[in-house]
Parts: structure tokens; C-alpha cells; sequence
């Protein structure tokens, strides 16, 4: 596909592709030209020497992780992890590590050492379940090449049996009735997880985390209860979410690049990637506000929230701004070539 057909194919107001083939970021250019304009641009190992990514690699300790900063507010919670899962991402989505380079195999077994024998990886929240984490880690994992570690499967299952009745999911310790006192201890110290509500409803922001995870998995992204979860997702568009954490409507339209919360992007993303067809009336209706607000540049905003109005100019903000665009040209392109 020529820059030409991308741009008329899928109906954009603006062409996206000028800024982002101009962009001064090689790992990206090679994304948009692999990924949008399908051409043959090499293998992905090519970005691994690139200075930014080299410059995350000095930071990584001997063990595969990244060492913590900031305040640590919660003596039980793994900041080493949290970290860890941060600049992670970044090896990842940004510069295609795989298994095949060391430094990630180290990282991945880190995350692997994290996981209980049960399935999930335990210490975002101290000892209680993480549901949203074990998928979004797990999304990163398989896409450097652990599809098919036993480890892998493990986790993936304990995630689907992990579902609420209505089959999405949700944090388990916010399904319970905590005050602030009790649910700063049992994040903070040592406890028993406690087991989910079943019965109280999905939250669309933490199912969204968790998707990913069975989005980026060819033989889960296509069956039944990935299909029924990613039916709830997209019923969700635009709303508040059922529990009080990330519950605004707003955060749909509140994007970032790697991914971390979920909104409308990341959401399609998965949607995309387990093959719902953009003639669904949800599916139309989220693309078209995208086409709505497309910026005349061709690119998207990091936020539309009422407070960024006024988009920050600083170096930081323009690059993800063209991630995140990289991120809505792939979702066309999926929704274009299943149709």
C-alpha cells in the first residue's frame, strides 16, 4: 500500500503519513513503513542499537530490572516491578525487542520470577490480585516472542478464570466495600488477596488492560470469551466506568504511547487486533471520532480532556503525539484490511 492508497483508503480529512515519514525518529519511520505501508524494511533487530534504546539498556540492572525512584509509599508494593513494567514497554513497543536479544530475556524472566504459581504476577499491589497488570504484562511477553511459553499459558488462564459473571473483569479488592484505612493496608502490607465479588460488574478500564494480553495472542485473540469481552469493551465507549478508580469518561480520550491506562486507542488497538469489523455501529462510531478530530497537521492529540487544552509544545510531548498517531494509522490499516 502507497502512501497515496493508505490516505484515500481509509478517509481521513488529513494525510498523517507526511509527518510521520519525516519524523526525526528512526524506530518510528521503520513502524510506519513496516506497519502502514506494509514495505520490506528489514528485521526488527536493526532498532536495537539505535541510541535511545541503548540509553534504557544502560539503566537495566544485572537481574533485568530498573531500579525504582520516586516515593514508596507502600512498603509491600514492588516498585522494582512497577519500573520494571515501565521501561519495559518501551524496549518493546517502541524498538521491537524480542526474546532474541539478552537483555530482554533477562527481563522477561524477572517478570516471569514475579508470577505465582497460580498464574498471575503478584506486587503491583502488594499481595493482592492484579488482574489489569497481569494482562497488560503478559501483552508485552507474548510480543517478544513467549506466545508459547508454558509460563505464558499459565497466566493467560488464570486471567480468563479470573472473570466476573457478567464475563469481564475487573480489580478483585474493588469489587468489596473498603474504607481508605483498610484498603491502604491490605495494599501496603503483606495480606491474604482478597477474592472477587463475582457478581458486581466488569470495569471497561481494567478490561481493556487485560485484553491486550489476548489480542496480541494468535491462538486466544479469535475465541468465544475474547470475542464476548471484547463486545463489553466497546458497549462501554465513551462512559464513565462502574467503579470509582478511572471512572471519568474523559480518560477515553486521554491517550499516551507505549500504552498504559486504557482509552480509546488502546481499546481499538485490541479491538482491531481480534478482528471485529469497523462495520459494527460502536466500531463506526469511535473511528469517526477519530476522523473528527484529526488535527489538520494529520496527526492526533495526546489528550482531549477539557483541562490540556492547550497542548504542551515540549519535545516529549511532540514525539508521543506521533506515536500515538503511528498507534491510529495501524488501527485503520487492521480495520481496512479485514473489511
Amino acid at each position: 500500500m502507497n502512501i497515496t492508497s493508505f490516505y484515500s483508503t481509509v478517509r481521513l480529512k488529513y494525510d498523517p503519513l507526511p509527518p510521520l515519514l519525516t519524523a526525526e525518529n528512526l524506530a518510528l519511520r521503520y513502524f510506519v513503513r513496516r506497519d502502514v505501508l506494509g514495505e520490506e524494511v528489514g528485521p526488527v533487530n536493526v532498532l536495537w542499537g539505535l541510541p535511545p534504546a541503548l540509553r534504557l539498556l544502560k539503566k537495566q540492572q544485572e537481574d533485568g530490572t530498573w531500579p525504582p525512584t520516586g516515593e514508596k509509599k507502600h512498603p509491600a508494593v514492588n516498585y522494582r516491578l512497577i519500573e520494571t513494567w515501565r521501561q519495559f514497554r518501551c524496549l518493546v513497543e517502541q524498538y521491537g525487542f524480542t526474546r532474541e536479544h539478552p537483555k530482554c530475556a533477562q527481563t522477561a524472566e524477572y517478570f516471569f520470577s514475579c508470577q505465582t504459581p497460580a498464574g498471575d504476577i503478584r506486587g503491583f499491589l502488594a499481595n493482592q490480585y492484579a488482574t489489569y497488570y497481569t494482562g497488560a504484562i503478559f501483552a508485552l511477553l507474548i510480543q517478544a516472542g513467549y506466545a508459547k511459553d508454558e509460563r505464558t499459558q499459565r497466566g493467560l488462564q488464570w486471567l480468563l478464570d479470573m472473570r466476573q459473571d457478567d464475563q469481564g473483569w475487573t480489580i478483585p479488592i474493588l469489587t468489596h466495600k473498603l474504607d481508605g484505612a483498610t484498603t491502604y493496608r491490605l495494599t501496603s502490607e503483606y495480606a491474604e488477596p482478597l477474592e472477587p465479588i463475582r457478581s458486581k460488574p466488569f470495569s471497561h478500564h481494567w478490561t481493556g488492560m487485560v485484553l491486550r494480553a489476548f489480542a496480541a495472542h494468535a491462538d486466544y485473540r479469535q475465541t468465544p470469551a475474547i470475542l464476548e469481552a471484547a463486545g463489553l469493551l466497546k458497549s462501554r465507549f465513551f462512559q464513565p466506568d462502574s467503579y470509582t478508580s478511572y471512572q471519568s469518561a474523559e480518560h477515553w480520550l486521554h491517550f499516551d504511547y507505549p500504552f498504559w491506562w486504557t482509552n480509546l486507542v488502546t481499546a481499538l488497538d485490541s479491538l482491531s487486533r481480534i478482528g471485529l469489523s469497523s462495520q459494527d455501529a460502536q466500531i463506526q462510531h469511535a473511528l469517526q471520532w477519530l476522523i473528527d478530530h484529526q488535527e489538520e497537521s494529520g496527526l492526533w492529540k495526546t489528550s482531549y480532556l477539557k483541562k490540556h487544552a492547550v497542548e504542551k509544545d515540549t519535545p516529549k510531548a511532540r514525539e508521543t503525539r506521533l506515536w500515538v498517531s503511528l498507534a491510529i494509522c495501524r488501527i485503520f490499516k487492521r480495520f481496512v484490511d479485514q473489511d
